[in-house]
């Protein structure tokens, strides 16, 4: 059977399973219904990086995602680029979803304002219910937008570390002591507002934390003591973000997630610098906190050959695919396969859309990490190394059992 056949005849068993979306940044479903949308809400959020690359200025583009203005005006800057980042991973899903949720096979300049009058008319209440849970099959996102008022069980919060680990001055120290109703004076004080914050969270729904892979150099207590004192007296003003003070409570945040069963996710890799976002960053942090459970996102593309081995070298990292689909399907597919010779099945998650506005794009990044995994899992049945049964538990165990049992869902 060719590699092809066996790849549509997994996509076809993937399509049936319910799916555990590991990452994405939607706000809660009123905030996308009360903002006008249209043809051009589709080439937003990732696709702005394909554009600006290609030529389009950022004050452009920024005018372009602005609902609020002329449509045709907005159009007119954005078709020169079109032709540029159509047959790009970060635009495949815009197309997908225009013909999945819209009806319209391409999207160019004969149709967009029809397609923008469909996308309004379908932009109330029940749209988050009717595209993800629906159609995509998903049971639960994870997603991380530094809130926690969501209603119902699809969309579970993770917050930002550093909103207790990042401040850097007095004003912030005490902020965050009355948002839990502490009083603060030495840094065990502090200590007991960051538990009591993180405990809030839970009872929230928080089921983890996000910070970021980039170098992390070990702090004494000593060290942290002494800036804490100096921000408390007024003898400095602020700290900076990457002091002792910011390590030392990063260390001690990390070990109370351990202790309240939260998973700590960490972006990795792309964006901007991406040299000060490597993987290989976190190694010493993951050695220091061996019983906190970290998510390693994005395959920490792209260096995902260290990020593979990092999987396979500590048992409290997880390898987390969302993102990745569509950054490059030929480079997810390369390192997966990679992976799956050497990192344990129950140690990869299948997805992530890693979106926030347009949700319709989580629906064409489903479509294509099904493609990328079922392509990857078909080599190994063509070759004989699984069964067809045995290719589908392991994608089932990616995109359902693996993030349902990190996180506790």
């Amino acid at each position: 059977m060719h590699t092809r056949e066996i790849q549509s005849k997994l996509i076809a068993a993937f399509e049936t399973f319910e799916i555990i979306d590991a990452h994405e940044h939607l706000p809660p479903e009123h905030v996308r219904t009360s903002q006008p949308v249209d043809a051009l809400t589709l080439f937003s959020h990732y696709t702005r990086t394909d554009l600006v690359t290609a030529g389009m200025a950022p004050e452009a583009y920024e005018r372009m995602k602005d609902g609020s203005a002329d449509l045709e005006e907005r159009w007119k800057s954005f078709a020169p680029f079109l032709p540029f980042v159509r047959f790009g991973s970060y635009a495949r899903p815009a197309f997908l979803a225009a013909r999945e949720f819209y009806g319209f096979d391409d999207i160019n300049d004969d149709n967009y304002l029809e397609l923008t009058e469909v996308m309004r008319k379908a932009n109330m209440p029940g749209i988050y219910n009717s595209i993800l849970r629906e159609k995509c099959k998903i049971r639960t996102a994870l997603t991380q937008q530094g809130r926690t008022d969501y209603e119902g069980d699809l969309l579970v919060p993770l917050m930002p570390v550093d909103t207790y680990a990042g401040v850097t001055t007095w004003q912030a120290v005490q902020e965050r002591a009355h948002d839990v109703g502490q009083a603060v004076n030495t840094l065990d004080d502090y200590l007991g507002v960051v538990e009591a914050g993180l405990l809030k969270w839970k009872g929230e729904g928080v089921v983890g934390l996000k910070m970021r892979s980039t170098p992390y150099p070990p702090a004494t207590r000593a060290d942290a003591h002494s800036l804490f004192e100096k921000l408390r007296t007024g003898e400095q003003a602020n700290v900076p973000g990457t002091s002792p003070l910011f390590t030392f409570l990063l260390d001690s945040t990390l070990d109370l997630a351990a202790r309240h069963n939260l998973v700590v996710a960490v972006h990795a890799g792309m964006w901007g610098d991406f040299r000060t976002l490597d993987s290989q960053h976190l190694i010493p942090i993951v050695q220091r906190h061996p019983n906190t459970r970290f998510d390693l996102y994005h395959m920490g593309m792209p260096e995902v050959r260290q990020t593979g081995v990092i999987g396979k070298n500590f048992p409290n990292v997880w390898l987390n695919l969302c993102w990745c689909h569509i950054i490059s399907q030929r480079m997810t597919v390369a390192a997966l396969d990679e992976w799956l010779d050497m990192v344990p099945v129950n140690k990869i998650l299948a997805f992530g859309g890693d979106y926030g506005k347009p949700v319709e794009k989580v629906y064409g990044h489903l479509v294509m990490a099904r493609e990328d995994i079922a392509l990857v899992l078909a080599r190994r049945v063509r070759d004989g190394l699984m069964t067809e049964s045995q290719a589908v538990e392991v994608a089932r165990r990616w995109f359902w059992d693996n993030p349902k049992e990190l996180y506790g869902l």
